[in-house]
């Protein structure tokens, strides 16, 4: 099952910003990593069997403070 993660995280700087996107990247079952909202403190990670849990326990001890927003699932598009 494909899920979407969307994670807030305190990122003050542009530095901050690439280790957490290095982060969310280097977790098991990732496909996409983004960052989304109007002051960039959104992580988006899409992928299967990533746990969001881990995910956020990692970035907390990396980069900073980090909450999950909202774990849903990603829906194939019909052709």
């Amino acid at each position: 099952m494909k899920q979407k993660i969307v994670m807030q995280v305190c990122m003050k700087c542009e530095k901050c910003r690439r280790k957490a996107l290095q982060v969310a990247a280097k977790a098991e079952g990732v496909s996409f990593v983004g960052i989304e909202g109007n002051e960039k403190n959104k992580v988006v990670v899409i992928g299967e069997g990533v746990d969001p849990v881990e995910l956020t326990k990692g970035l907390r001890k990396k980069v900073g403070h980090a909450d999950i927003t909202s774990v849903t699932e990603v829906k194939p598009e019909k052709k």
